[in-house]
């Protein structure tokens, strides 16, 4: 290696140990210094290492490639190869043992002295040293040496000669190699194969050539460039990497005729490539004149049948230090560490970080892989956080039927949790509208059921300059105040508010009893109020008071109400206005606020956004005027919409800017599941048809499968087909005859597939439905059950080994479709099949097809296959 960059080894079974190979031969030990200073002499190689000089060997001038002894004994024995293409064996002075010691000094000379490219020792049996030449005319190129002669079938002839006229020291030396392989060509570079002793791998000059020992006159070999730097990988022993300029060739031995991958070509030629020893997979390159080493990563995906997929490379690049590299080596046990050398041996100790690959899985828990660890996320406990999660909320409500009550509508917000108020005026707007719906539909079909659910500003919009104001006057005082007429479009805006009940009774006397039944006070009072009713609003605050629940301070604000005067300069008006701001509960703030106003100028009331929207828009439809609650309507309306606040439905009904609302509401909670089910409710055509909609019913479908709520995810499947028809698929699937093609049913030309049921194939169970066991079109008879051997079409409760019980109970039910036991199965690989119930029984207890000779694992190529329903297996 004189005049060449250096190169570096680890010690092979001492992993404190490497060797820096030059113009001479350095033996470092390598040691932490986490908790000790670096010592007088010592090379920084890492924050966390250092290594220390222990013996030099300059004795092996014109040095061109070592190679490290791969025995435990003797531990420090190295193979020089020259450039005269002599191998001498020599140590660095660790090694005192006599037994060795005729082995240092020993040279190997080839019959034509010409350059030595390559040394490989044979990792089986360790005296065994390979040798790749330069080309002599037509002597061979590689040889195979015996360092021991004992160990060799025929003893080897030796003489000892002298070096030089100066020299008395004589040496062995070794003229016959054990083998000689490669005639007329030249070795670049050679390894062992570690799955025979006997096999070697050659790069020669224009090919790769595995040569056989036991007989050395045949070889395998493949044309190629790639010839360079042969190497095997240490965990997968058919895989080989190679490399020629700028390109590495991946070779599989099965399948020698060419490369099986061929990585990303570099721009500079390539000087070395190595397999990490302790990491699958990993291969490193190092080009010329850089300080960066490029890792390719090569992951293989095994399919259930036992075969492989082209593995999938992972390309990263590493930078150890900031000069530029002349080689480096990976430490033979310590995960992903290497030792790198530059031009000037400066040397650093590198460890290459792995890739963490982060899993979320669908039920909140996080796991990571880093190397050969798996690391687990777990909780504190008295950790709330899981639960104010949207997907566990999502989850929770999944499993106790969310959405899915679609007769009392209402009640979807208690199976949320009874926790949000948004939900809860979402469900109670939504189960009005289907209410009033309904009973608009009944007076006049086809009239105004329609604009319910277009919702309050729709509904506004119908009746402009339609209503005219009137002075009512005030239970329990002397005083009139203007309101607007209920027309019939004020009417339903307020049974949508859920302040009257369905009819033209306009009393809200049955709402307020209701408020003050749930305990709502101060909400019940204000209402009262707002229906000019001051009387009702302090009984209801007294009772409030009173109860055990209630608040004592509710007393003080009664004593308050009932103080009220309409003397605009009073002294009552002046505190009221000045302490109602200190009140906590809006709905007494705004109570205060609306006695206090001028006529017409209720802003206290409506733009007070603690109070709940409903509230704030019934009162706008008692007091505005056309125009003024259009206006407000309107402005209401956006500032919803850009909110994301599910009160806003109640304006916008399901139209176009009710999905505006929701996509906020989604972009903000990313709750697609009330999302989904909300615009289910009642949305024209044309909004289900939006593709925001879809995207959120999809997700949500896939979020149920992905929980494996297979059975959740079918019912809100049949839920959707309820409300909107168009969304319910085709059948995608039926059962032909394999000898004519056709559909296997009563009447194959009068009922197309897609219309056509399983229970039209004479399997539903029912003992009067006839038996169909052979094909309509052909006649041909159907196969025959794998375990059962009774042709397809016979019902499994006729079937010997059928349960009566099972039959008794599904005879009581009235279903469209078959039974599921008596339905074909079949495996798409052998196709061999049966009835389902025979090879649900049989798959439990085994993997291969039931079917005798045939070995194919049917049951394992079903990837969801040994899945169990998540909601299955709830506690």
């Amino acid at each position: 290696m004189s005049g060449t960059k250096p190169d570096i080894l680890w010690a092979p079974h001492q992993v404190d140990r490497f060797v820096v190979c030059d113009s001479e031969l350095s033996l470092y030990h390598v040691e932490s210094t986490v908790n000790s200073e670096l010592k007088a002499g010592s090379l920084r190689l890492s924050e966390d290492s250092a290594a220390t000089l222990l013996s030099i060997n300059s004795d092996t001038p014109y040095m061109k490639c070592v190679a490290w002894y791969l025995n435990y004994d003797p531990e420090c024995l190295l193979a020089v190869g020259q450039a005269n293409g002599r191998v001498v064996l020599t140590s660095l002075g660790q090694d005192h043992n006599s037994k060795f010691k005729d082995l240092i000094g020993k040279e190997f000379v080839p019959k034509h002295a010409r350059q030595c490219n390559t040394l490989a020792w044979n990792p089986l049996d360790s005296n065994w040293l390979a040798a790749g030449l330069d080309k002599h005319r037509a002597d061979f190129s590689v040889l195979i040496w015996d360092i021991c002669s004992k160990y060799t079938p025929d003893i080897v002839p030796m003489e000892k000669v002298r070096l030089s006229a100066g020299e008395t020291e004589t040496t062995l030396l070794v003229t016959k190699p054990l083998y000689e392989l490669g005639q007329n060509d030249a070795c670049l570079s050679l390894c062992w194969l570690p799955r025979d002793q006997k096999l070697l791998l050659a790069g020669m000059h224009r090919n790769l050539a595995i040569f056989d020992l036991r007989n050395t006159s045949q070889k395998m070999f493949v044309n190629t460039k790639a010839v360079q730097g042969v190497t095997v990988d240490p965990y997968f022993h058919d895989r080989v990497a190679s490399f020629y300029e700028g390109q590495v060739a991946i070779w599989d031995l099965r399948k020698f005729e060419k490369p099986v991958l061929t990585l990303t070509e570099q721009p500079k030629p390539l000087t070395k490539v190595a397999w990490c020893p302790t990491r699958t997979g990993l291969l490193a390159t190092l080009t010329r004149d850089s300080n960066i080493i490029r890792l390719y990563d090569m992951q293989h995906t095994p399919t259930p049948i036992g075969d492989e997929t082209e593995p999938t490379i992972i390309e990263r690049s590493v930078q150890p230090c900031d000069n530029y590299i002349a080689s480096f080596a990976w430490h033979p046990t310590s995960q992903n560490r290497m030792i790198v050398v530059t031009p000037n041996r400066t040397m650093s100790d590198f460890t290459v970080f792995e890739r963490i690959s982060l899993a979320w899985s669908p039920v909140t828990s996080l796991m990571w892989a880093c190397g050969r660890h798996l690391y687990e996320c777990a909780e504190e406990e008295n950790n709330d956080s899981l639960e104010k999660d949207i997907a566990t909320k999502m989850r929770l409500r999944a499993l106790s039927r969310y959405g899915l009550d679609t007769e009392q509508v209402w009640r979807n917000h208690i199976l949320a949790g009874n926790e949000d108020p948004q939900l809860k005026s979402l469900w109670y707007t939504l189960h009005f509208m289907k209410q009033y719906t309904e009973d608009l539909d009944q007076k006049s079909p086809g009239n105004k059921g329609s604009l319910v659910y277009a919702g309050i500003k729709s509904i506004v919009k119908s009746s402009l300059g339609m209503v005219e104001s009137s002075r009512h006057n005030w239970s329990g005082l002397d005083k009139q105040t203007d309101i607007q007429n209920l027309n019939e479009e004020r009417i339903l805006a307020l049974q949508l508010c859920g302040w009257i009940k369905k009819g033209t009774d306009t009393d809200v006397g049955p709402f307020l009893n209701s408020l003050v039944q749930e305990g709502e006070w101060e909400r019940a009072a204000a209402v009262a109020l707002f229906n000019l009713d001051i009387r009702r609003a302090i009984q209801i605050l007294n009772e409030g008071a009173s109860s055990e629940k209630g608040d004592l301070n509710l007393n003080v604000v009664a004593m308050a109400l009932s103080g009220y005067t309409d003397e605009k300069n009073s002294l009552w008006r002046e505190m009221c206005s000045t302490l109602r701001l200190q009140l906590n509960n809006p709905y007494l703030c705004v109570m205060f606020a609306f006695l206090t106003s001028e006529t017409g100028s209720y802003d206290g009331v409506l733009y007070e956004n603690k109070v709940a929207v409903r509230d704030r828009v019934a009162f706008a439809c008692k007091f505005l005027n056309d125009t003024q609650l259009n206006r407000y309507i309107e402005k209401l309306t956006n500032e919803m919409k850009e909110a994301g606040n599910l009160e806003g439905i109640l304006l916008t009904g399901l139209t176009k800017d009710g999905v505006d609302l929701m996509e906020s509401y989604v972009d903000r909670t990313g709750d697609v599941q009330t999302a989904s089910y909300c615009m289910l409710q009642g949305s024209p055509l044309d909004v289900l048809k939006d593709e925001r909609v879809q995207y959120w019913i999809e997700n949500y479908r896939n979020l149920l499968d992905a929980w494996r709520f297979w059975h959740k995810r079918a019912e809100f499947d049949i839920h959707r087909s309820k409300l909107d028809p168009s969304s319910k698929p085709l059948a995608q699937v039926f059962v032909s005859c394999n000898f004519c093609g056709k559909s296997i049913s009563y009447s194959c030309s009068s009922v197309p597939h897609q219309g056509r049921g399983f229970s039209q194939y004479g399997v539903s169970g029912s003992p009067t439905k006839s038996k169909v066991t052979s094909c309509p079109g052909c006649r041909k008879p159907l196969p025959r059950c794998a375990l059962c051997l009774i042709n397809m079409g016979t019902p499994v409760s006729s079937c010997p080994g059928g349960s009566k019980s099972d039959e008794k109970v599904d005879l009581s039910k009235d279903k469209k479709l078959a039974q599921f036991n008596n339905w074909f199965t079949w495996c798409h690989n052998c196709r061999h099949g049966g009835h389902a119930g025979h090879m649900l029984s049989w798959f439990r207890d085994h993997a291969e097809c039931p079917v005798s000779a045939c070995t194919c694992k049917c049951m394992q190529l079903d990837t969801t296959g040994n899945l169990v329903p998540a909601e299955t297996v709830q506690p």
